[in-house]
């Protein structure tokens, strides 16, 4: 289906996720963290980035990934994302909610 954010257009599925990775930009993730109410800041920004590099590598995305990924240890990652901190980070990088996630 198709919503408007940042005022463009965009294809996403039913809970939200962008259909196309190319259509994302920095106020595409910016807005949708807004709608989570999440105030990006450079740390924020550090964990999309490293999503983003796993994404286009395809390499699955997990939690455990993320610990071990030495960007951002698990609890701050929890602190930054609160509610589901890989549902929420994924959405706000503009890349296919995980498997790993329920």
């Amino acid at each position: 289906m198709q919503k408007i954010i940042a005022n463009t257009t965009v294809e996403v599925t039913e809970q939200g996720y962008l259909e196309d990775f190319n259509q994302w930009t920095k106020e595409i993730g910016t807005e949708i963290a807004k709608e989570k109410e999440i105030e990006m800041t450079d740390e924020h920004w550090k964990v999309i980035t490293y999503l983003q590099e796993k994404h286009k590598n395809e390499e699955a995305l997990s939690v455990r990934g993320i610990k071990k990924s030495g960007v951002v240890n698990i609890k701050e990652f929890y602190s930054l994302f609160p509610g589901g901190p890989l549902k929420i980070s994924t959405m706000i990088a503009g890349i296919p909610k995980p498997k790993s996630c329920i």
